[in-house]
């Protein structure tokens, strides 16, 4: 019995004495995550009120699955699939064609504005009401058919594609449909459904730059006159597109409330009111001449004006709540409206110049067989699939009652500047007729309009460099939203604050290793398969699907990793824009990607589109794979070297072999010019969305997409009769006749008398007029004359 007491009392010490090195453990292993944490803490700069207002707004989806390292092409399928109703595809055949009708690109731009009778149309029509309700007069058009009413207005008049976007993306009457009073509502929303009121938004500043969070300039203060509640404010507003002639305009201030007049309904900051063009004070009027452009765009400014608390969009309620509102809607804007004008102008390049490219002759020969010649074609062509297949995904999710913000992003830096790069080779390709302004001119007036794309709604240097990536590693990283929110924990609540920081950070790095695995075996699997893979394989429908795919999937294990390695700069990193740039480059490809295979689903069964799917794949795989190349090789910060050695060892195990991805082979890219360029299932494709002018009315466009067929049969015929040495039948000599015709028609550029300056009475030249005066104070007037010497003069 003794030795059995003394047995469980050496038990109970054992017992005690581990439970007491346990709480000594976890004593020790607390005080080291405190200590983790603070320094952390300090590390991290602060979240101002309008980043955490940015974080906590729009929505997250298939970007997150990018970031996490394995997003699902499947998914993507069964959930986003852009169709147009009945109703929308009847608009776009009958009002938007009629619309087109009425706008001549080069008239615009010499006048510098539409006729009364086009104003008067996209009123009538409701073209500044297509995403407002019915119940207010609206059109109620999804997101699809939105941005298919810009892409057709684009292949006709790129100021008639901005003229139209902005009531239906950042004008405020998607804010009032979303946040206004019911009196607001009311008043407004059934005057902008029906054109009586032009709107415009108002937010930029002359110091804003890209930052939207900016507003500088922009102020106001809540007072009380003669009993009434509103704010004085002073403002100075500059790019507002539709300023010059809108009705109405949604303006953002920052509000201030010195005297506590708000009384706890509302808060201080960003405060939108509404103001029509005639309220005391406002100047609106005044237009900026953005380079060729000629939509109305102007300055909003005003000092001292009065603006009731009954203007405030959403009431007092939402003075402050500005930024909720405009980033929500800002993805419709910067993901929708600037891509749709951008597939607009790629599908003008592949159709219209695709056409020129075979039309052309020089020494007899198409110029669509000069190898230069075909490299731009195809480039154009993969640019413009990749550029509709990333449209068509984006305006589903919407449609999907999203609004991706990181995804919006990489759509307005993406698209925007692979419809530029679309539109230089149509301006390579074209040549001569590319520059000389007029009405045979499609190109001219588009190539000069693309940097305004790319510029407004945040530059897409900005975007690119700071905006997609800083944004997304803490939006859209399934752990860094909590692990920054536990550091800006106050230090009431550090406990906590420190156990939900441990709880991430060992997520953040189990992520990590697991993306680390991911990254070496499918990197692994995907160089065999790489190295394997015959240069047809394309062709099988099926094979193309599979192995891109697991391309995408390796690709995004590699993004993943090297997210993850970004928490190695702390703080520093969204000074190190050079990396979030080359990061930036590899999100806009992975999703791109996924994009054109998810359209390849979806439209599969076009004679040609494995072809172009898969020129488009090749070279985007390559820019994912050269980007994140890139950034191992230069990750900047203390800890540079050894995350870009994780970096080597995880996305390229074994150096260059494990970086697979080439440029197209040059046979396939002569099979999708030869596809752009010729009759086929793809061309049709591209010309979907086109604006055809009818027979008989002088419209290039439509000129060019016409006589591709006859100058091709007419090619067919004299390589007949060459080969065949014979001569050509009665039908045979009328279509190279008809041929002939059209190509010596289609080559002609525009040239004019006199231009709009020189039409004035007695106007002459000042060249011409300093010839005059010159050859005056000569004897001899012309070669002619005789010299003085002959005529016995000196």
């Amino acid at each position: 019995l003794l030795e059995s007491k003394g047995h469980r009392h050496r038990d109970s010490m054992q017992m005690q004495m581990q439970m007491q090195q346990t709480r000594t453990l976890l004593g020790l292993v607390h005080a080291i995550d405190k200590r983790v944490y603070r320094w952390a803490k300090k590390q991290m700069p602060p979240i101002s009120k309008t980043e955490q207002i940015a974080l906590g707004c729009g929505t997250i989806g298939f970007d997150r699955e990018i970031f996490g390292g394995s997003p699902s092409l499947q998914q993507l399928v069964d959930t986003y699939d852009p169709k147009l109703t009945p109703e929308e595809q009847s608009f776009l055949d009958n009002q938007v064609n009629h619309l087109c009708s009425l706008l001549n690109d080069h008239d615009v731009t010499i006048e510098r504005d539409f006729t009364r009778e086009a104003w008067d149309y996209m009123r009538d029509e409701k073209f500044f009401g297509l995403k407002i309700p019915k119940e207010w007069g609206g059109l109620q058009f999804s997101t699809t058919a939105v941005s298919a009413v810009l892409q057709k207005l684009a292949t006709q008049c790129f100021d008639a594609n901005a003229t139209v976007a902005v009531p239906n993306s950042l004008g405020p009457g998607e804010l009032l449909a979303r946040y206004g009073t019911p009196e607001q509502k009311s008043y407004f929303l059934p005057r902008l459904a029906d054109g009586t009121l032009i709107p415009c938004f108002g937010l930029t500043g002359p110091h804003s730059g890209s930052d939207a969070t900016s507003l500088i300039g922009s102020d106001c203060v809540v007072q009380r006159i003669n009993g009434e509640l509103g704010v004085m404010a002073t403002f100075k507003k500059r790019y507002i597109t539709l300023a010059p002639v809108a009705g109405v305009v949604g303006l953002g201030l920052n509000l201030s409330d010195p005297d506590g007049l708000l009384n706890g309904i509302g808060d201080e900051g960003f405060t939108v009111a509404l103001l029509e063009r005639d309220h005391p004070g406002l100047r609106m009027g005044p237009r900026h001449m953005p380079l060729s452009a000629s939509f109305m765009n102007g300055t909003v400014e005003g000092e001292n004006v009065w603006i009731p608390m009954s203007l405030i969009l959403g009431g007092q309620d939402r003075c402050g709540f500005g930024w909720n509102m405009f980033v929500e809607c800002l993805a419709e804007g910067r993901g929708v409206s600037l891509p749709a004008g951008s597939v607009g102008a790629a599908r003008n390049v592949t159709s219209a110049t695709g056409a020129y490219a075979r039309v052309r002759k020089q020494f007899r020969v198409p110029i669509a067989e000069f190898g230069g010649i075909q490299e731009a074609m195809a480039l154009a062509g993969s640019d413009s699939l990749a550029s509709i297949a990333g449209v068509d995904l984006m305006n589903a999710i919407v449609d999907n009652h999203e609004a991706p913000m990181v995804i919006s992003s990489v759509m307005k830096q993406k698209c925007t500047e692979l419809g530029r790069r679309v539109v230089e080779r149509g301006m390579d390709v074209a040549a001569g007729s590319a520059i000389c302004l007029g009405d045979r001119n499609y190109l001219g007036t588009t190539h000069m309009s693309l940097p305004i794309a790319i510029t407004v709604e945040g530059a897409n240097i900005m975007t690119r460099s700071f905006q997609i990536i800083g944004q997304g590693l803490t939006r859209c990283h399934p752990h860094m939203l909590e692990l920054m929110q536990s550091l800006q924990a106050p230090k009431s609540e550090e406990k906590k604050a420190v156990d939900t920081f441990t709880k991430q950070f060992h997520k953040i790095v189990g992520h990590g290793v697991s993306n680390f695995f991911y990254s070496v075996t499918r990197g692994l699997g995907a160089t065999v398969s790489t190295k394997t893979r015959s240069r047809d394989a394309y062709k099988n429908g099926d094979k193309l699907l599979e192995y891109h795919e697991k391309q995408l999937l390796r690709l995004s294990a590699n993004f993943a990793l090297t997210a993850d390695l970004c928490f190695t700069l702390g703080g520093r990193l969204k000074f190190e824009e050079l990396l979030m740039g080359r990061l930036a480059d590899a999100l806009g490809a992975i999703y791109l990607g996924y994009a054109t295979l998810h359209h390849y689903h979806r439209r599969r069964g076009i004679q040609g589109l494995e072809a172009v799917t898969e020129h488009a794949m090749l070279r985007l795989e390559r820019e994912a794979q050269d980007s994140l190349k890139s950034a191992a090789d230069n990750f900047p910060g203390p800890l540079g070297p050894l995350a870009s050695t994780v970096m080597r060892m995880g996305c390229f195990p074994l150096g260059s072999i494990t970086r697979p991805y080439s440029d197209p082979h040059d046979s396939l890219t002569k099979e999708v010019s030869r596809l752009v360029t010729a009759p086929s299932e793809m061309r049709d494709f591209f010309q979907e969305n086109v604006y055809v002018a009818p027979e008989g009315e002088m419209h290039q466009v439509s000129d060019l997409i016409r006589a591709l067929p006859v100058c091709v049969e007419a090619d067919k015929i004299a390589a007949s009769l060459r080969r065949d040495k014979r001569r050509p039948t009665a039908a045979e000599e009328e279509t190279i006749a008809r041929a002939d015709a059209l190509r010596d028609a289609l080559i002609q550029v525009d040239v004019y008398e006199k231009f709009p300056t020189e039409v004035a009475d007695g106007y002459v030249r000042p060249a011409l007029q300093g010839t005059h005066d010159r050859m005056t104070e000569l004897h001899r007037k012309s070669f002619g004359d005789a010299p003085l010497e002959a005529a016995g003069g000196p």
